[in-house]
């Protein structure tokens, strides 16, 4: 099997954990990574044993795919150039900041015949793909998602729509399958100039309502999906890896030799979640698309999608008269970026 070979564009944080899995993928070559600041490609290409290029384009000579981890702002410029020259691309999400953008990404992706897959990695966490074959057989009829962090290791190059959200837009439109008829979002900076802090309630065609929670203002680190249905309440925590199935039931045990009854009104199911990073399944698949040109599961549409819904929420949110909107900024917590 021949390798495909890989390069890393922009190699911070994420960038270099980028570089970590796919140096133990089998099937992969790393050949190299590109960053404005040539130390940091220095150093990153010594750590993983690769070469540090001193452009895009040298790069891209080079290798038949690419993960692009740079800030939000660069995605659609660096993933336009690169599927122009054949190039396939991961993008972190977000695809890019306007639908303007992820558009034009979407439609050359389409044109070239380039696979581009969009880093919404919970698609991939073990915990939401056990919790979409468990909704196989039950309907939803309302969903809440809360994805919460401290504002200190937030994505500050983007709001809390486009730097969190985001995941649940794509998570919501992929379990309920199809995009919301109406949305009400409620939001506010705290920290910065952008919303800090937002919720959402969405109503589907069919009649499903999901509440989405979005904060870079909380402490602790949250990232959980409740479903209710009419057979079962489902809790997903996908940071600790764990579901828990609660079903509803009134059996009624009758004792033949007493006139006494026993009930029981409800059960717990725990289920057991396969061990697996999430971001070794993301990139597997990426190569996998690359070296059969299938389309991938989170496509340049799905990433367009997301984009579409987040725009419709910011234009609610930025335009809005609301007074809470306008507060006096609060100074950002020690050790945060203003």
């Amino acid at each position: 099997m021949k390798n495909i070979r890989l390069g890393v564009v922009g190699v911070g944080s994420m960038g270099e954990r980028h570089c970590r899995v796919l140096q133990a993928l089998r099937g992969v070559e790393l050949v190299g990574v590109y960053d404005q600041c040539m130390e940091r490609a220095l150093e990153v290409a010594a750590r993983y044993e690769t070469a540090p290029f001193p452009s895009l384009e040298a790069l891209a000579a080079e290798v038949d795919a690419v993960t692009i981890a740079t800030p939000t702002p660069t995605h659609a410029e660096i993933a336009l150039e690169l599927i122009e020259r054949g190039v396939a691309v991961l993008i972190e999400k977000p695809m890019a900041t306007s639908v303007m953008e992820a558009m034009a990404i979407w439609e050359a992706s389409r044109r070239r015949g380039i696979p581009v897959q969009v880093g919404h990695i919970e698609r991939f966490n073990p915990v939401y793909t056990e919790l979409k074959t468990i909704l196989e057989s039950i309907r939803p009829i309302g969903l809440t998602f809360r994805r919460l962090s401290p504002y200190a290791v937030s994505n500050q190059d983007a709001d809390v729509i486009l730097d969190l959200m985001v995941h649940d837009l794509d998570l919501a439109i992929d379990l309920i399958g199809a995009s919301p008829a109406r949305i009400r979002p409620i939001g506010r900076p705290v920290f910065s100039d952008a919303i800090d802090y937002a919720i959402l309630m969405m109503e589907f065609p069919r009649g499903e309502v999901a509440t989405l929670f979005a904060s870079r203002v909380t402490e602790q680190k949250i990232r959980a999906i409740e479903v209710t249905a009419v057979e079962a309440y489902i809790e997903a925590d996908l940071l600790n890896k764990g579901i828990t199935i609660y079903r509803y039931t009134i059996p009624t045990f009758t004792n033949d030799r007493q006139p006494v009854k026993y009930r029981q009104e409800g059960w717990m199911e725990r289920i057991g979640i396969p061990m697996a990073e999430p971001l070794a399944m993301e990139l597997q698949h990426f190569v996998d698309c690359v070296r059969s040109g299938k389309t991938p599961i989170v496509s340049a549409l799905d990433g367009l999608r997301a984009i579409q819904l987040a725009e419709r929420i910011r234009l609610l949110l930025y335009n809005s008269p609301t007074p809470a909107l306008q507060p006096d900024r609060i100074a950002a917590p020690v050790g945060a970026s203003p």
